[in-house]
């Protein structure tokens, strides 16, 4: 039985399952009181029950305090710019902590440890040179004794103890018994480091593994790209996620954010020079920021990181194709990312990026499959439809003049007319067909319409007719279309509000040179001191596009608009 009745024969069989250098270590403290033997058996013990590393660190400080019996502690963990890069303080209420303000950056006497990693005892704080006050609203301390913790030959951070209860100062064996706690501390922080490297591989490739099989079922990168981030930020633990892609003009847009402020940097273009984002494309490896609201590699764009700390920025490639940068941050106080986390993002951004290209792969396949498609139905229409309704119009024709009777003879030529305005809708449409934008994937003019009215017939409580003309799909410039579709949304919109209409008719024709939209109704009609606000916007479209509107009453009730522009040579 040793003193204060703490028992000290267990501690030599459970020495055996310690590592050499911290059994000699611990041989080294047998003079020590009993009591004193037992705490730190304990406290050797309990750091390394943990597995996930801040818990391990919680350990470590909180069984500092206790074997040295210090009021106060701290771990200090040293970041890769040699300064102190996270601290866990013990002793101190949530109020106090956030009163005294920012984290110690490793100034003063915290610095000193790191500048010379050897323990360090004092009686008093404030006569050591490198000391120089505390900020305000921190308690008072007194006595110091202070640590380095090593993992391998590195020094991972620093142990802080202040103010050794019962008033007095440190003692020699109060170091002695830290500096082994140290190295117990070292060995936990490398087992835990070992699993969380184990742990993070396992979900990356599980994350992989879920991104791949979601291309079985023909996902679409749209919907790719949202999996990606959300992967990445639950595994590393980010409080942002920001995928930016390149654009055709060489800068990079913010493509999709999620998490704190994700508006902020949802849709952004940024040069790649100046940029966290551009700095890690140019790199071609994995970045890591400790403060990304104050990188010196940030010198363009907005301020758009605030309250933010950590972060980490991956290219996503595959060979020699930069598909995206992918970008993770933390809040300000958080943990900085580190090499052993984030070391599988690489191959993780890889194979998501292995994964847009399978996406973009398919698409550009269905797409040449719909153009074979509509090729077929091309050649369809006009070698079985036009052809057979030639051949009608060429018979009714030849009849007209075995027929004598005058309105017979003029409904047969209204049916030949009739069958030459199909044969020109069906060529149209053809050309149609053939022609759609593959390159943007944007919709002909004809279907565009088609949309359009099919958006105003809920308001309007009615399906207007429609009739086209003309090669709409080949011969009216993308700018143009967008004027008379937004014209012909303007017309419908007003027709809903101010007409009382039951019906409509709609005209659009690619014809004579110009591209003629014209919308009639059976309403009210325009009431002459109405408002014309959307009527004058119709004007103005037309006259930017070089040319004109009018408006006026139809014949038989309601009212025409017709609205036209000349199409280019």
């Amino acid at each position: 039985m040793g003193e204060d009745g703490c028992r000290t024969d267990g501690v030599r069989p459970q020495l055996h399952a310690l590592s050499d250098d911290l059994q000699e270590r611990l041989r080294a403290v047998e003079k020590a009181s009993g009591r004193s033997q037992h705490l730190l058996l304990e406290a050797v013990l309990s750091v390394g029950t943990g597995l996930e590393l801040p818990q391990v660190l919680r350990h470590i400080i909180e069984a500092a305090v206790v074997v040295a019996d210090a009021r106060y502690g701290a771990l200090g963990v040293i970041g890769a710019d040699g300064r102190i890069s996270q601290f866990l303080p013990v002793g101190l209420t949530d109020e106090q902590f956030k009163a005294i303000g920012p984290l110690p950056a490793g100034h003063g006497i915290l610095g000193e440890l790191i500048r010379h990693p050897a323990p360090l005892r004092l009686s008093e704080l404030g006569e050591h040179p490198a000391s120089y006050g505390f900020p305000p609203h921190h308690p008072a301390m007194h006595s110091f004794l202070g640590v380095p913790i090593r993992v391998g030959d590195e020094v991972f951070g620093n142990l802080y103890l202040t103010e050794k209860r019962g008033g007095g100062s440190f003692t020699s064996d109060d170091e002695t018994l830290l500096a082994t706690l140290a190295v117990a501390a070292g060995v936990a922080i490398e087992h835990a480091r070992l699993f969380e490297e184990a742990r993070y591989r396992q979900e990356w490739l599980e994350a992989i593994h879920e991104i791949v099989a979601g291309l079985l079922p023909a996902a679409e990168e749209e919907d790719i790209l949202p999996t990606i981030v959300d992967h990445a930020v639950r595994i590393l633990s980010a409080d942002l996620g920001v995928l930016a892609l390149p654009t055709e003009d060489g800068t990079l847009r913010m493509e999709l954010a999620s998490g704190v402020d994700a508006e902020a940097h949802r849709g952004l273009v940024l040069p790649r020079q100046g940029s966290f984002a551009g700095a890690a494309l140019a790199a071609g490896r994995p970045l890591i920021s400790e403060d990304i609201e104050h990188d010196p590699r940030i010198t363009t764009g907005p301020p758009r990181w605030w309250g933010l700390g950590p972060a980490v920025a991956v290219p996503m490639a595959t060979g020699e194709q930069v598909h995206g940068v992918l970008l993770l941050a933390r809040l300000r106080g958080r943990r900085p990312f580190t090499e052993s986390e984030t070391a599988p993002l690489l191959t993780f951004a890889g194979q998501a990026a292995l994964a847009m290209e399978l996406s973009e792969q398919r698409a550009a396949a269905d797409q040449v499959t719909l153009l074979k498609d509509r090729d077929r139905i091309a050649r369809d229409l006009h070698d079985l439809a036009i052809q057979r309704l030639f051949a009608i119009g060429m018979t009714l024709q030849s009849a007209v003049r075995f027929v004598d009777h005058p309105e017979a003879h003029e409904r047969l030529l209204r049916a030949v007319d009739g069958l030459d305005e199909t044969i020109k809708i069906i060529r149209s449409t053809i050309f149609g067909l053939r022609t759609r934008d593959v390159a943007t994937g944007r919709q002909s003019l004809r279907a565009r319409t088609v949309a359009t009215l099919e958006d105003a017939a809920h308001a309007l409580g009615f399906t207007p007719s429609l009739h086209m003309e003309g090669l709409l799909d080949t011969d009216v410039p993308e700018a143009l279309a967008a004027h008379a579709l937004a014209a012909l949304a303007e017309a419908l919109s007003n027709i809903a509000r101010h007409a009382r209409a039951t019906a409509a008719d709609v005209f659009l024709a690619a014809r004579t040179g110009r591209l003629t939209l014209a919308v009639q109704d059976n309403g009210v009609g325009i009431a002459e001191h109405g408002r014309r606000s959307g009527l004058l916007n119709l004007a103005r479209r037309a006259e930017s596009a070089g040319g004109e509107m009018t408006v006026e009453a139809a014949p038989e009730g309601g009212t025409r608009l017709v609205w036209s522009a000349p199409l280019p040579a």
